[in-house]
């Protein structure tokens, strides 16, 4: 398999405490990481370095593509459940739909292709039913698959997932997860959760984070 992403001894601070000592981690093509460790213990502060949202003190970030180095590469985001206002008005099409935003320019408009897109997520997502519906409509789990509709909705190299399954029902955890298998298919994942049993049924590899990393001999069987 080949990297698509190169972490090299990477320090990062949160105000004046090192979060993250000297941390190392290669992700590759179609990788399915689980990520475990304490509260505190720099879960969060990884997935923002990986992200781009926090630049680290010290260490290296780099990203390839079919091998070769690359300046930066997409990568999907499914945040914690508790982050979403499911007050505000939008639907279900269009919180997918946002998923493409990025890619546009302040005055271009979306196309029939991006259209079709977001038909083939909902299709694949098994959200037919409710594609016109606005997310304050929505249970736990169906706007859990509408997030990750729009995560996943541009093709990314890597999807991260913050505690996914947080507030999921045992039926909406395995639609989940049945989904994550499917899309990691193509793209890389990397899952952070505090359900060690749900990541070593699912991830191919786990790594405990407490301020430094430690991979965990578990393999997907």
């Amino acid at each position: 398999m080949k990297p698509i992403i190169e972490i090299k001894n990477i320090w990062a601070n949160y105000g004046k405490r090192d979060v993250l000592q000297n941390v190392s981690l290669t992700i590759e093509e179609h990788d399915f990481l689980g990520i475990i460790g304490p509260n505190g213990g720099g879960k969060t502060t990884l997935m923002k370095v990986l992200l781009g949202l926090l630049e680290p003190e010290k260490g290296t970030i780099k990203f390839f593509q079919d091998g070769h180095p690359v300046d930066k590469m997409t990568i999907g985001y499914l945040p914690q459940f508790s982050q979403i206002d499911k007050k505000f008005p939008i639907s279900v099409k269009e919180v997918i739909l946002s998923g493409l935003a990025h890619k546009k320019s302040f005055f271009s408009k979306y196309n029939s292709e991006d259209f079709q897109r977001v038909g083939e997520i909902i299709n694949q997502l098994g959200l037919d039913e409710i594609k016109d519906c606005q997310i304050g409509q929505l249970s736990g789990g169906q706007l859990q698959r509408v997030l990750l509709g729009r995560a996943i909705v541009a093709h990314p190299q890597l999807l991260i997932l913050d505690e996914p399954n947080t507030y999921l029902d045992r039926e909406g955890e395995e639609r989940l997860y049945d989904s994550l298998e499917q899309i990691n298919r193509e793209s890389a994942i990397i899952l952070v959760s505090h359900d060690l049993s749900s990541i070593e049924h699912y991830a191919k590899r786990i790594a405990l984070v407490d301020t430094s990393l430690e991979m965990i001999n578990k393999t997907k069987e």
